[in-house]
This record gives structure tokens, C-alpha cells and sequence, in this order.
């Protein structure tokens, strides 16, 4: 036990505030067990990192939580295939698998899966191997791809066997057709199937580089298909490989909830890309459309309004829309983001936008909607300044954002892009005098 506590400690020290890991404690404790998540290890993080992925896993049984794993085992499948003297080929993104590929796979697939198990369970975690007869299968196109299966059904009472008795699924990425012919099947692939069919609240990729990477190969943190999807696929930098992974995850993503997304990231962060707002690595959603308003005729002034109250769990002032005169408003098309910006006088009758509200739904929050709406916005507006209360969660993302903050008792004023300590002492100045709209305690 005292291992245990060592390893949620550590994990735990990896992530924000308690507040946050209790949100998701109890949003999770809300749901049906099989939907809480599908996690899909790719082959190198068997290979490389089974040590920190048996710790993630252990704290997540631990705080009572059974996440369904899907592996594949793409590195070890190419090392066997070549001591046997099989050389490797690849269609469309698939391994072609000849019979004698084909004993290969699975002799390394069962063997992957049973060593992950026996990792778990030696560890403490209850842990169960599912080896076949989930994915059923039929022959994708014998002539071009050999053994390759596509699945046309997915069977979960073995899934939702082990998790009644609070066993981790571990589920190989083999298929069998009707007749009992056993297929290889792209993990991928076979993780897209298995989700649709679930319906999880999270979809975790784990690799080695803990995220997708962009041309100069810094790490992207969030993707909103919504808004960046054509762009993204244009992009000049982006390869063959991370193509179709973005093409997989898009198809699966378009097929869910809006409010559904992927998180790609390395074991040792699965725990905080499961309990915190931030999260870590890659976080890839179906998102919504930011739509840019130039004052309040085309918005729903209720549903700002209910936007903005839930976020802050304060009323607004009664003439907030009254006093209030935007000069851009970036909102998300089902009203569950938005940022509300005006445009103060500065000396010399100098025009500066500054941020008024910044509001995020309950149930929105770990999307990366709130970051998708910013980023919307940082794109057309180069500078800006706003303040908050100190005790506001949202502080540690501003400072992220902000070239500068000075700290007050009642507030942190925080800016963008102002160029002279004149305008910054101006935004200063501005804030602090600035009368709240929000009733008692606000946060904006």
C-alpha cells in the first residue's frame, strides 16, 4: 500500500488544484463504468514506457475509475517480422499481411497483451486479457491488403464483464470474422470502432512523443476541427503519417457528441489529461465554430447573459447590456464560450481593446473550448489588457498568455502587445477603476 500512496502522490503532484481533480472525480462517479474512458497504446509505449503506463493505470483503479485499454504493437510487430525475415509493406497507412505476416501478428499481439497484464497485476492492479471476440471482422480487400480485417461489429460483454468486477480491460487489436478466422486490424482503426460503439467521456491516445508536432516540431496543444481542420490538412509541413492520424481522428470526432474530443499524450501525463482543465499534449475536438460579432443585435443576450452567470456563478449587473458597449465579441456557436471585448480611451484619445468577460460553460470546461475561443480572438486583436481577481483559477492560463501582470490585492491586471510603460500604467490605472458588473464576489 505504502507503493500505492508513493504513486498518487506523484501523480498527484503533476496536476492543478484538488478543486479540479474533485470536479472530475465526481463527474466521472456520474456515468455508466464502461463510458468513463477507451485509453489506445501505441506498441512503443509497451516497449519504452510500460512502467510509467502501469503507474497511470494503478492510480486511476485506485481512485475507483476502470478505463478500457486497446494496444497495438506496430515496433515489435516490425522487429519480429524481420528476425523471421518478413520483409515490411504498407498500403494506405495499413500493414499487408500475408499468412505468414499474419501468425506473426498475432503471436506478438498475445504476447503484448499478456505482458501488459501480468505488469498490471504485479503491480496490484485488477486487470483482465481480452484477446478476441470483440472486434468482429470481415476481409478489407484480400488482393491489395492479404489478412486485413475491417471491423463491421463491435462486442462489449467481455469489456463490461471485467468492468462489473472492477478488472482493466486490456484488449488486443485482433479481429475474427464469422467463421472464426482470426484478422490483423489497424489499432487505430479497431480504437475508432470501439468508441463509437462505447460512446466514452474521454478518448486518450498514449505515444512517445506525447502529442503531434508541428513543422519545427513543437508540440501542438489543441485542435479545433471545427475551425482549423482545412487549414491544418493544407499545411505544407504536415506528413504523411500525421495526415491520416488527424483524418482517423476527424471521422471518429464527426460521429460524436460536440462536445467530444482526443487527447493524445505520454503514460506519466494520463492522469493530469484526465483530472485538470489544462491537460497535457495533444488535445484534438470536434469543437465549434467561433463566430466574431461587432456589437449585441446578431447575439442571444439571454444566453450570454446564461453564459456568463454560470461561468462566474455570479449575476450580472442589471444594465450590464445597457452600459456595456462591445466592440468585439468572440462567441461559440452553441453559446458555451465567449469573450467580450471593448475599446477604452487611452491618452491622445488612443482607442485599446480590453477584455470584459471571459466565460466558459461548466460542461465545457477540459474541452479546450475556452482556448479555442482565445486563440480565435489573439489572432485578430494584437493587443489587449484585462484584469482578474487573484484568487481566479484561470490566473496560471493568463499568465501563460499575457507579456506582462501587475499584482494588486483586489486585482491582477494582465496585457498583451502595449508597447510603452505609459499604456501599461493606463491599463493599470483603467482597471482598478474600473466598477464591477458582476454581483458580490465576481471574478471578471
Amino acid at each position: 500500500m505504502s507503493q500505492m500512496r508513493t504513486t498518487i502522490v506523484r501523480l498527484l503532484s503533476n496536476m492543478a488544484s484538488a478543486k479540479e481533480i474533485s470536479l472530475y472525480l465526481k463527474r466521472f462517479a456520474r456515468m455508466d463504468a464502461a463510458r468513463f474512458a477507451v485509453v489506445k497504446v501505441g506498441g512503443a509505449v509497451l516497449r519504452d514506457d510500460l512502467d510509467a503506463l502501469v503507474s497511470s493505470l494503478a492510480f486511476l483503479q485506485q481512485v475507483g475509475l476502470t478505463p478500457i485499454v486497446l494496444h497495438g504493437a506496430g515496433p515489435q510487430l516490425d522487429e519480429h517480422c524481420a528476425a523471421a525475415g518478413i520483409a515490411k509493406r504498407a498500403l494506405d497507412g495499413l500493414r499487408v499481411t500475408p499468412p505468414e505476416t499474419l501468425a506473426v501478428v498475432r503471436r506478438v499481439l498475445l504476447s503484448e497483451n499478456l505482458r501488459l497484464v501480468e505488469a498490471l497485476q504485479a503491480a496490484g492492479v485488477r486487470a483482465t486479457s481480452i484477446q478476441s471476440g470483440v472486434f468482429e471482422v470481415e476481409v478489407l480487400d484480400p488482393d491489395r491488403y492479404g489478412l486485413v480485417g475491417k471491423v463491421i461489429a463491435v462486442h462489449t460483454p467481455g469489456i463490461r464483464a471485467a468492468i462489473g468486477v472492477g478488472s482493466i480491460p486490456v484488449i488486443a487489436s485482433l479481429g475474427e470474422t464469422g467463421g472464426g478466422q482470426i484478422l490483423n486490424i489497424n489499432a487505430d482503426w479497431a480504437a475508432s470502432e470501439l468508441v463509437k460503439e462505447l460512446q466514452p467521456y474521454k478518448i486518450v491516445f498514449l505515444t512517445g512523443t506525447g502529442g503531434l508536432l508541428d513543422g519545427d516540431g513543437r508540440l501542438i496543444d489543441s485542435i479545433n476541427l471545427g475551425s482549423q481542420y482545412e487549414a491544418l490538412m493544407g499545411a505544407a509541413w504536415l506528413h504523411s503519417g500525421m495526415r491520416v492520424k488527424i483524418e482517423q481522428i476527424h471521422d471518429l470526432l464527426m460521429q460524436l457528441p460536440p462536445s467530444s474530443s482526443v487527447s493524445i499524450t505520454r503514460p506519466d501525463e494520463l492522469a493530469k489529461e484526465l483530472f485538470t482543465h489544462r491537460g497535457s499534449g495533444t488535445l484534438v475536438r470536434r469543437g465549434e465554430r467561433i463566430e466574431q460579432h461587432t456589437g449585441w443585435n446578431a447575439l442571444d443576450r439571454t444566453r450570454i447573459a446564461a453564459l456568463i452567470e454560470s461561468g462566474f456563478g455570479r449575476r450580472l449587473a442589471a444594465d450590464y447590456f445597457e452600459a456595456t458597449q462591445p466592440w468585439r465579441v468572440f462567441v461559440s456557436e452553441h453559446y458555451r464560450a465567449a469573450l467580450l471585448l471593448t475599446r477604452e480611451v487611452f491618452a491622445g484619445g488612443e482607442l485599446v481593446p480590453h477584455l470584459d468577460k471571459f466565460a466558459v460553460a461548466h460542461d465545457a470546461q477540459g474541452e479546450g473550448l475556452g482556448r479555442a475561443a482565445w486563440q480565435a480572438m489573439r489572432a485578430s486583436v494584437p493587443r489587449l489588457f484585462w484584469r482578474s481577481r487573484p484568487d481566479n483559477p484561470v490566473n496560471e492560463f493568463y499568465l501563460e498568455q499575457a507579456d506582462g501582470c501587475i499584482k494588486s490585492e483586489r486585482w491582477n491586471v494582465y496585457w498583451y502587445g502595449l508597447e510603452s510603460l505609459a499604456a501599461i500604467g493606463q491599463a493599470v490605472d483603467h482597471c482598478r477603476a474600473r466598477p464591477a458588473s458582476l454581483k458580490e464576489h465576481c471574478h471578471a
